[in-house]
C-alpha cells in the first residue's frame, strides 16, 4: 500500500502547513496527501518525521520549525503539552480568532455551498484566560497520596494540577483546598481498573456575578470517609460556599455523573446572572461555562430575532431556558422544548425566579413537539435553534420549512453541522443573511456561531 503513497513511515520531509484540524494539529499536504502534525501552525515551514501512514492521510511529528508563523507564541501553561485540555496556546489570541473565522468560512463554502454569505470577524474576549465557571477534576492516587488534575492526552493517566489558566481562579482555589482536606481525612481515590475506592471526581461551580460556590463530590458509593469532618472543614475554609453536594455513580463507566444526587450541606443550587436574567444552577444543570461571552452570543441572537413585542417565538433545544428567557423579555410569547426533563424543570424554575410569565416549556423531542404545537395552531414568527454538536434533526428542519416562520435564528457550537443545516434550510426557501462567530472557548479550537435566516417572499 505505502509504495503508492507520496510519503513513507519514518521518512523526514520538509513541509509548509496550510491549515489546522478541528483539534488544532497543523495540516500539510504532500502531493495532495494530507499530513496531520501536532503543534504546526498555518504558514510555517518545518521539518517533519512521518510516524503513521493511512490510505487517505498520515500523521507526523514536528522536528524543527524552519520558518515561524508571526502568530506563534510560547504557551503560558507549564503542562500545556501533556494536558490536552487546550489546543491553541502556542497560537497568539489574534491568530486564534483568524483561524476560527477561517474555519467558519471554509465549511460555509465546502459543506454549505454558501460562498457569498456575510461572515463577520469573530467576537473575542478582551481577556482570553480564566473564563470557565465549572471545574471537573478526576481524582487518582500517586505514591499513596490523592492527586487530581487532567487526563494526559490520549490516556487515563492523571496529571496532578494546582492551576488551570482557563478556569476561574476561584475554582482552582476551591479544588486545591478540597483535595487538601480529602488528603488530610484519608479519602481514597476511585481505581477504575479495580472498580474500588470512593472519590471519582471533584467538581466546583462558581457564580461569576453572585460569587457563590458549589462543591460536588462524585463518589462510587454513598460512603465518603470522614464525610462530616470534610464538610465542616470546607465550610470553615472556603469563603462563599453555599452548597455541598454528593453525586453517586456506582457504574464502571467514563460518564462522570450517576443518577443519585444528595445535598450534604447548604442549598441545592447556587445563583448566577447573565445580563438581567438570574439562573438557579444545580450540580447537574447545563449552564454555559463562559457567562461573559454567553451574554455576547445571546445579545446577538436577540438582535437577529428583531423582536417588537408582538411575536410568538419557539426555542427548540431550550435547555434550562437561557435563550428563552432572554427572548421572553422582548417577545409576546415564547415556547421552549427540550428532551431532558431536569432541564425543563430548571427552565420553569428560572422563569419563576425572574417573574417571567410569557414563557412556556415542554418536555420532548423538538421534532415531535413542534409539529404538535403547529397542529394546535401555534405558529412561530421567529424560531430559534441551539442544537447539540450533531446539529438539528432532519425532521425538525423539515418542520421549520413547513411551518415557515419569517425568521430563523440558529445558534451553533459546530460550524460544520451548521453549514450542512443552513444548506437544507436554503433549499427549503430560506436565505442566510449573516453569520456572527463568537469565541466562547479561547485557547481551544471550538467556535460558536449565530446565523440569521429569513424566509424568501413567495415561499
Amino acid at each position: 500500500m505505502s509504495k503508492t503513497l507520496p510519503v513513507q513511515k519514518n521518512e523526514y520531509i520538509d513541509v509548509i502547513f496550510e491549515d489546522l484540524t478541528h483539534d488544532g494539529a497543523g495540516v500539510a499536504k504532500v502531493d495532495g496527501y494530507p499530513l496531520f502534525v501536532p503543534n504546526g501552525l498555518p504558514g510555517e515551514k518545518a521539518k517533519v518525521k512521518v510516524i503513521k501512514v493511512n490510505k487517505g492521510y498520515g500523521f507526523g511529528r514536528l522536528m524543527e520549525i524552519t520558518e515561524k508563523s508571526p502568530y506563534r507564541v510560547e504557551p503560558e501553561c507549564s503542562i500545556y503539552k501533556e494536558c490536552g485540555g487546550c489546543q491553541l496556546q502556542h497560537l497568539s489570541y489574534k491568530g486564534q480568532l483568524v483561524a476560527k473565522e477561517k474555519q467558519v468560512r471554509d465549511v460555509m463554502q465546502r459543506i454549505g455551498k454558501l460562498p457569498n454569505v456575510k461572515i463577520h470577524p469573530v467576537l473575542g474576549m478582551e481577556e482570553p484566560w480564566r473564563y470557565r465557571n465549572k471545574s471537573q477534576v478526576p481524582i487518582g492516587e500517586h505514591e499513596g497520596g490523592l492527586i487530581g488534575g487532567f487526563y494526559q492526552q490520549r490516556s487515563h493517566q492523571i496529571i496532578d494540577m494546582e492551576t488551570c489558566l482557563i478556569q476561574q481562579e476561584k475554582n482552582d482555589e476551591v479544588v486545591k483546598k478540597v483535595k487538601e482536606i480529602c488528603r488530610t481525612y484519608g479519602v481514597r481515590a476511585y481505581d477504575e481498573q479495580k472498580h474500588k475506592g470512593e472519590l471519582r471526581h471533584i467538581m466546583a461551580r462558581y457564580g461569576l456575578k453572585s460569587e457563590e460556590v458549589m462543591v460536588v463530590f462524585i463518589t462510587r458509593t454513598n460512603e465518603l470517609t470522614n464525610k462530616k469532618k470534610i464538610i465542616e472543614a470546607i465550610v470553615e475554609s472556603i469563603p462563599n460556599v453555599k452548597s455541598i453536594v454528593q453525586n453517586v455513580n456506582p457504574k464502571k463507566t467514563n460518564v462522570i455523573f450517576g443518577n443519585e444526587t444528595q445535598v450534604l450541606w447548604g442549598e441545592e443550587v447556587i445563583y448566577d446572572s447573565i445580563g438581567d436574567i438570574r439562573f438557579a444552577i444545580s450540580a447537574r444543570s447545563f449552564y454555559q461555562v463562559n457567562p461573559e461571552q454567553t451574554k455576547v452570543l445571546y445579545d446577538k441572537a436577540l438582535e437577529y430575532a428583531g423582536l417588537t413585542g408582538e411575536e410568538t417565538v419557539i426555542d427548540a433545544y431550550c435547555g434550562i431556558g437561557t435563550i428563552s428567557l432572554f427572548l421572553a423579555q422582548k417577545a409576546k410569547k415564547v415556547y421552549g422544548v427540550e428532551i431532558v426533563p431536569e432541564a425543563i424543570e430548571d427552565a420553569r424554575k428560572n422563569a419563576e425566579l425572574n417573574g417571567i410569565t410569557n414563557a412556556e416549556f415542554s418536555i420532548g423531542e423538538a421534532e415531535t413537539v413542534i409539529p404538535q404545537w403547529y397542529e394546535k395552531g401555534v405558529v412561530a414568527d421567529v424560531l430559534v435553534v441551539d442544537p447539540p454538536r450533531k446539529g438539528c434533526d432532519e425532521k425538525l428542519l423539515q418542520t421549520i420549512i413547513d411551518m415557515k416562520p419569517k425568521k430563523v435564528v440558529y445558534v451553533s457550537c459546530n460550524p460544520a453541522t451548521l453549514a450542512r443545516d443552513l444548506r437544507i434550510l436554503e433549499d427549503g426557501g430560506y436565505q442566510t443573511v449573516e453569520i456572527q462567530p463568537v469565541d466562547m472557548f479561547p485557547q481551544t479550537m471550538h467556535v460558536e456561531c449565530v446565523a440569521q435566516l429569513i424566509l424568501i417572499e413567495g415561499n
